[in-house]
């Protein structure tokens, strides 16, 4: 048994070897048509100039790759475990590495802190961490974009859905993903910088997008600002999308649908491609399937009115929920999106989840030492899991999994969460013939070299006005959803009520009043290595605000 998962494990961590792999080897010949199949020469991957931390990873991986039952032979365990020591020093390592959870599993190695002739860094808290400026931090990310070959426009669309995190509080979607979600992935080979947009059907209120592998984080946008489009002359505008790729915070949609200011419709405009969506003084966000130059236009040429729309959006993501009364990883963490504007300052958006927890909420239970609760994670054995360390190994083995929101089993309402994240998957999979499931877990597992993750995403917009008078909607909504912030406080709570939005809209007033964003040390070393390693990037960013 412990040896058929040590094979697993060896497929799971060979998805990071740091060799770069050929474009062709993950894209079917009729999607590469036209298009790039190998990182061009003036854009080599951050894979090329391997660091010492990046040897030592590889030279651990053979040692597991010559023989599986390594972990057995007393001679090689310690090999093993002098290189793991020899990596853990190494500048660069990171603790939270699978391969250190492997080694504490499977070779019983524990190990302290890296011990470094260099000092650690100063700072070790919020406080004394630097505090960037959210435009600088934006402008960082899209030209690390550029440097990939995305398109200046895609750019920054792509950055902006990023940073949009960073200001909502959301750090686990923001500068956080950059590096090991987008770049990561493209020197991979198998998330394409510039993929085109083709629509493959449509009609007045909805259409069918393939985003060719692309980078979901301009695909969403070219998606949700359709199904608003449609919206706006027919009432209902609804959209689904097939080969997509992680597309960001689910709530940067819904809150496109609530934002948008108004409506511009004219014949100049039309001609370039749909009616335009917003006069040229709204932001690029608000419109960004649109460069502003479709909208220089004499001002007597529009027909502007209020917009504002109800959004929603979802997409499916690698396997990792467990349906109620089942241990198997079937659906991803699939969230279900909803934004509704408000006389609030804020709009509402629900914006989480159809799982309990995320990895990367246990990974964090990890770094603070602490066990998982109950009901969050079950293995397949049925056993509701605490031990955060040994979660971590096994879902990396596929042998654990999360439970849906409502918890493990029926006894606090599991198969409701259940049946939410199943309505994702199948409106990301039904009408686009989508994978699910094991194809899209990133795996080849024949041969544990990383694979394309083709997600499916849906997007709706309903027109407010077609329904009632928008000041209406509006004045309604804000006075329930303020009558629920009034409503009696729990004595032993934190004496305030939220609603769905309101946290988010607290992150981007304070990170605004303090000047920007925090970023800690592990994104600064990312930081540091794509600065390092894309090209132009080190003429450009000489010395980094934390250097």
């Amino acid at each position: 048994m412990l040896l058929l998962s040590f094979r697993s494990a060896l497929l799971v961590l060979s998805i990071t070897a740091t060799t770069p792999i050929p474009t062709t080897a993950f894209f079917p010949e009729e999607i590469s048509v036209g298009l790039p199949r190998t990182p061009s020469a003036d854009a080599p991957s951050i894979m090329s100039g391997a660091t010492r931390s990046d040897v030592l990873r590889d030279d651990l991986l053979r040692i597991i790759g010559e023989d599986p039952g390594v972990h057995l032979d007393d001679a090689k365990r310690k090999a093993f475990e002098s290189k793991l020591r020899e990596y853990r020093n190494a500048e660069g390592s990171d603790l939270s590495d699978v391969i250190f959870a492997i080694g504490r599993a499977v070779f019983g190695v524990e190990l302290d802190a890296p011990s470094s002739s260099s000092p650690p860094p100063a700072a070790t808290d919020d406080e004394d961490l630097p505090v960037v400026d959210f435009d600088y931090m934006k402008g960082f990310m899209k030209e690390v974009f550029l440097s990939y070959g995305v398109t200046p426009e895609r750019a920054e669309i792509c950055s902006d859905v990023l940073i949009e995190a960073d200001k909502r509080g959301i750090d686990s979607h923001g500068l956080g993903r950059l590096k090991p979600i987008y770049c990561d992935r493209m020197d991979k080979g198998i998330l394409r910088p510039d993929a085109p947009i083709a629509i493959v059907t449509e009609c007045e209120a909805t259409a069918l997008v393939d985003g060719n592998l692309g980078i979901g984080l301009y695909i969403g946008p070219y998606c949700m600002q359709m199904a608003i489009d449609k919206a706006k002359k027919h009432g209902v505008g609804f959209v689904a999308c097939r080969n997509s790729t992680h597309y960001g915070i689910a709530g940067y949609y819904a809150t496109m649908a609530t934002e948008q200011g108004w409506y511009v419709s004219s014949r100049d405009c039309s001609a370039k491609g749909r009616s335009a969506s917003c006069l040229e003084t709204y932001s690029a966000r608000m419109c960004p399937r649109f460069s502003t130059s479709h909208l220089v236009c004499s001002p007597f040429a529009f027909d502007a009115y209020p917009c504002l729309s109800i959004g929603l959006t979802g997409t499916n993501a690698r396997p990792s929920i467990a349906p109620t009364f089942g241990t198997e990883p079937m659906m991803g963490t699939n969230p279900l999106t909803f934004g509704i504007p408000s006389s609030d300052p804020f709009p509402f958006v629900i914006d989480c989840a159809t799982s309990v927890n995320q990895r990367g909420k246990i990974e964090k239970y990890a770094r603070d030492g602490v066990e998982t609760p109950r009901g969050m994670v079950i293995d397949d054995m049925g056993v509701e899991r605490t031990d955060t360390e040994g979660i971590l190994v096994d879902m990396e083995l596929g042998k654990c999994a999360l439970t849906p929101l409502g918890g493990a089993g029926d006894k606090m309402g599991g198969y409701k969460g259940y049946g939410w994240a199943a309505t994702v998957e199948l409106l990301c999979t039904a009408i686009q013939s989508g994978p699910w499931g094991e194809d899209i877990c990133g795996v080849d597992r024949a041969t544990g070299k990383p694979k394309a993750m083709p997600l499916g995403h849906f997007f709706l917009a309903v027109d407010i006005e077609k329904l009632c008078p928008l000041e209406t909607f509006k004045k309604n909504a804000g006075g329930f959803l303020q009558a629920l912030r009034d409503s009696r406080k729990d004595p032993t709570g934190p004496g305030r009520i939220w609603t769905a939005g309101e946290l988010e809209n607290d992150s981007r007033t304070e990170r605004t009043r303090q000047g920007g964003m925090v970023v800690p040390i592990s994104l600064q070393k990312n930081m540091v290595a794509l600065r390092d390693a894309r090209p132009g990037l080190k003429e450009k960013y000489e010395k980094l605000p934390f250097e």
